[in-house]
């Protein structure tokens, strides 16, 4: 794969500073900490290569080398599957580049637990679609990332999700109201997908959420203290504020 130059430049205005507002929620007796941004007000990006062509590969490289250039990380967590060499699964595009295609295929394992879905970031709002949608409207992403299964989908759990199923792992996941307020969530404990989803269904209020990775998942998110980051992972996305 050709070398990609690491870039900060996106199509966004001066953001202020970013609230993470991060919060803990208790539901179904399990406990998450969710974080909930404004696409538009706060810049919200995708990361996965560093200025030497390779993966970031944590969350705290990350947010060294935003520091280095005078940028402040706010918030990060993993922002979907990845192969062996970190490189995103499915399609991916970061500042406006396609720089892997949407991944059709059928397959075993959570991403290919269709529906599947697509997590983007537009100039002035931001939104989770199902692949096949995705690809046929094609919103004007600046950002986006493929993962899977949705979790909810136009106010309903994926149908394939269970309320009987009893495998539980640390998960997080994404889901957008409104068109433009995005929540984060990550289970602090092993959780269900039927638990995961409702959650977002019920609680969080979000028509649509995407699941985006699993018991590697990580959080960056000060002052709260950090979860995970015990192995390499691919895409990330982060919240970013000019350093004071």
């Amino acid at each position: 794969m050709r070398r990609l130059i690491f870039s900060f430049f996106v199509f966004f205005t001066a953001a202020a500073p970013a609230l993470a507002n991060c919060e803990p929620v208790a539901d179904r007796g399990k406990s998450y900490t969710v974080c909930t941004f404004s696409a538009g007000a706060d810049a919200i990006r995708l990361f996965w290569k560093d200025g030497d062509g390779r993966a970031f590969g944590s969350l705290d490289h990350l947010a060294e080398k935003l520091a280095a250039r005078g940028e402040r990380l706010a918030f990060a967590m993993n922002a979907g599957m990845y192969e062996e060499d970190l490189s995103p699964v499915g399609l991916y595009v970061e500042n406006g580049r396609q720089l892997r295609g949407a991944n059709l295929r059928n397959g075993s394992g959570n991403f290919h637990l269709k529906p599947n879905g697509v997590f983007y970031i537009g100039r002035d709002g931001a939104g989770v679609m199902e692949t096949a949608r995705y690809l046929r409207e094609k919103p004007p992403a600046i950002f986006a990332t493929q993962s899977g299964p949705m979790l909810v989908v136009n106010g309903a759990v994926h149908p394939k999700i269970r309320d009987t199923g009893v495998s539980e792992k640390i998960r997080n996941g994404v889901g957008v109201r409104d068109g433009r307020t995005v929540v984060f969530a990550i289970s602090r404990e092993p959780v269900t997908f039927h638990d995961f989803a409702a959650l977002f269904r019920d609680r969080l209020k979000t028509p649509d959420a995407l699941f985006l990775d699993g018991s590697i998942s990580s959080l960056y998110a000060p002052p709260q203290p950090k979860f995970g980051g015990l192995r390499a992972i691919g895409p990330i996305v982060g919240v970013v504020e000019a350093a004071r």
